[in-house]
């Protein structure tokens, strides 16, 4: 075991793990945030995504020593209060249809919000190779690729 420290959305943390214990594990079974999803665990669909250090990465490929002193950004974070309404990505992907099973969608969500904030307004080739890393079984895509261009288009619009 080994004490750890981490910045989860925006709250430090400390918890004692196992170093080589997977990041996706540590949200999911110590820390109690589910969101992050396990569909492969190997790093090829893109379920566990969260955001480290502004990065997108697949939590169920990092061991949790890596993350040591890592700002971690779980679609938890995105709209951390219970009250508060929906981050305006997860709205788009409600209207659209972009989330159907919810496997893929929360590691689809901030795999979008990382690309907008690398691209604020993608072409379909930058959202087709932003979301690359992130499968899904059930939309065929389109509903997804529809939800980010709102999403981009709403963002550009509410910004001056």
């Amino acid at each position: 075991m080994m004490e750890i420290t981490l910045t989860i959305n925006d709250q430090l943390q400390t918890i004692d793990a196992p170093p080589m214990k997977r990041l996706l594990d540590v949200l999911r079974e110590d820390l109690g945030l589910t969101g992050a999803k396990e569909g492969c665990g190997e790093g090829e669909c893109g379920s566990c995504s969260v955001l480290m250090d502004g990065e997108l990465v697949n939590s169920c490929l990092v061991p949790v020593l890596q993350a040591e002193g890592a700002h971690i950004t779980t679609i938890e974070g995105l709209s951390p209060e219970a009250t508060a309404p929906l981050h305006p990505i997860q709205q788009c992907f409600l209207e659209h249809g972009g989330a159907q099973c919810g496997i893929c969608t929360p590691g689809m969500i901030l795999a979008t919000h990382h690309l907008l904030s690398k691209y604020p307004r993608p072409t379909m080739e930058e959202i087709q190779e932003g979301l690359a890393g992130n499968l899904c079984r059930c939309t065929g895509y389109m509903r997804i690729f529809e939800a980010v261009e709102q999403a981009a288009t709403a963002s550009a619009e509410s910004t001056p």
